[in-house]
């Protein structure tokens, strides 16, 4: 059993919660690992088809453990993201599931911009957001200098990641950061709603729009249309695909199975 996150599996969503609350789910490295094995967890496992990732306590993810960057018998910084940050995102975008990020409370630094790497992220209204890095003299990470700028643009990442100000969830979501904020009383309930909703959908179909999303800032017009014509080749070679037909034309609700 894992130590510092949780995870079930509910209505074939896999639940995944950082769980060190007493230090706002900050990461170190046994934790990162945890959570990496999670992620290939949801990765290899048919009986998942989507993955809802949240925090235990007043936060989502306060970023590093700075306790763990003091250590003189800790990791170096170099091996902090390339053995744990790096993988993780890099294991967010890829997984071809969707993943929703239920941010209940703060998220600042790497913990932040994991949740941005998220494909649907929503918080609780008084959840925030805060790059933090240039506080201690460091620079965005697990992403941030990729994702944050294709969310809200060039010149507000940068005064963000500059500034590293304190982003009120209704803030984030009116500037694009974030999908949408529930009411902090409803939250869990709608956020996890949320995911189990995706879980039932013709989730292969969506893994495939992942993928497509996650070329299309490489490619041109043009070649984005002809990842569009093989992606949607394969789509429609699937058995959600001839359901979903039938269902439409027979007036019924569909069942989708992932296949």
């Amino acid at each position: 059993m894992p130590d510092f996150i949780r995870f079930s599996i509910e209505k074939q969503v896999a639940i995944l919660t950082l769980n060190r609350p007493e230090v706002f789910n900050s990461m170190h490295q046994a934790m990162r690992l945890e959570i990496l094995a999670a992620l290939e967890r949801c990765q290899s496992g048919p009986d998942i088809r989507a993955v809802y990732l949240t925090g235990s306590g007043r936060a989502f993810c306060a970023g590093e453990d700075l306790q763990e960057v003091v250590d003189p018998k800790g990791p170096s910084l170099n091996e902090i993201i390339s053995t744990g940050y790096n993988p993780i995102v890099r294991a967010i975008r890829h997984l071809e599931k969707p993943v929703v990020c239920a941010v209940n409370g703060v998220a600042a630094g790497a913990g932040a911009n994991i949740a941005l790497a998220c494909d649907i992220t929503v918080a609780t209204a008084s959840a925030s957001f805060t790059q933090a890095f240039s506080k201690i003299g460091l620079i965005p990470d697990s992403g941030g200098t990729w994702t944050l700028p294709r969310l809200v643009g060039l010149q507000r990442a940068t005064a963000l990641m500059m500034l590293s100000d304190k982003i009120p969830a209704p803030e984030a979501a009116a500037m694009g950061m974030i999908w949408k904020v529930f009411p902090d009383e409803s939250f869990a309930e709608e956020s996890l709603r949320l995911a189990e909703t995706l879980a039932q959908m013709p989730t292969l179909g969506l893994g495939l729009t992942k993928r497509a999303l996650n070329q299309a800032f490489n490619h041109d017009f043009d070649a984005q249309l002809g990842v569009e014509d093989r992606l949607q080749t394969l789509a429609g070679e699937t058995q959600d695909y001839r359901e979903g037909v039938a269902a439409f034309l027979e007036k019924r609700k569909p069942i989708f199975t992932g296949n």
